[in-house]
Parts: C-alpha cells; sequence; structure tokens
C-alpha cells in the first residue's frame, strides 16, 4: 500500500538523495539495482570460491570402508561429524596422510599438512557415515564442484548396492 507524501516529503525521499560513488544506480521499484547491475549484487557469482580436486586416496579408503561394512547407514550428521578437538585428537595419534583419508576433497592451492588442505570429511575417523557421503554429495552440488559430487555420488550408489 503507497502512501501520498505531501510535496515537501516527496522531494527529500531517498529517490532525490545523491547516492554514493561507485553504488550502481536504483530502479524506483522498492529500491532493486537495476536489471543491468543485478548479477553485481549477487553473492556467489562474483565472489571467489576455492576449487577442489578430488583426494583419490580418501576414495579408495571409502571403498574400503564400504566393502569390509565399516558404516553407519543411519545418523544426524550434525551431530557426528568430527569436530575441531576430534579432529586434532586423531592428528595426534595419526599421520596427515592417514588424515586426509577422510577427506574427499583436496583444496587447490593450500599449504600441505594444514587441516585447509582438506575438505568435504565423509566420517567420524572410525567409520564411514551414510549421511557424511550425502552432505559432501550435496555441498559439493550447492557450490558446483562436479567432481567431488560425481565421487560422493559414486560411493553412496556403491554404499546402496552393498547394504541392499
Amino acid at each position: 500500500m503507497r502512501i501520498a507524501l505531501p510535496v515537501a516529503a516527496r522531494r527529500h525521499s531517498s529517490s532525490t538523495r545523491p547516492r554514493p560513488k561507485g553504488t550502481p544506480p536504483r530502479s524506483r521499484a522498492r529500491g532493486r539495482p537495476t536489471p543491468q547491475h543485478r548479477n553485481v549484487a549477487r553473492f556467489g557469482e562474483n565472489a571467489s570460491l576455492a576449487s577442489y580436486t578430488v583426494n583419490d586416496r580418501a576414495v579408495a579408503r571409502a571403498r574400503e570402508l564400504i566393502e569390509g561394512r565399516q558404516y553407519v547407514l543411519d545418523s544426524e550428521w550434525g551431530e557426528v561429524q568430527p569436530r575441531a578437538a576430534e579432529q586434532d585428537a586423531f592428528l595426534s595419534s595419526h599421520s596427515w596422510e592417514e588424515y586426509g583419508e577422510w577427506h574427499l576433497g583436496l583444496t587447490d592451492g593450500a599449504t600441505e599438512e594444514t587441516k585447509s588442505r582438506y575438505a568435504f570429511v565423509y566420517g567420524d575417523f572410525r567409520r564411514l557415515h551414510r549421511s557424511g557421503i550425502i552432505a559432501c554429495h550435496y555441498r559439493a552440488a550447492e557450490w558446483r564442484h562436479k567432481d567431488i559430487e560425481l565421487a560422493a555420488h559414486d560411493l553412496l550408489q556403491l554404499l546402496d548396492r552393498t547394504r541392499a
């Protein structure tokens, strides 16, 4: 619902104020960016995203866990995914290579032997979790990391065939 403003109030409305230098022009429709600038305002389109490579060792480890029936089919990933303290405890008694085997992705350009090098964790450092594979698949699809998405999809299909 629009309310008619007196002429004096209209002169001082936001549409007549000068815009700060460097901001895109606004359309009259609810202060939205004009169509030619609409894509600039979106977060994901121009933001610099990390890129990932599939961690073949992790995929092989996940396949071993599935074939050895070392998995959990029904879990709440938000409750069982390893927290920082659990990751640190694992690293205190295992190598970085072993830590990396629990992550489907390797962050391109990240320093070796750092947590930031590894992404898309799928298990709790003991067993593979179906919900962890689903989370990897979903997150990779959401951010368009196609190789990670496909690797997670293949593992999920293998897991579902194995348990049937």
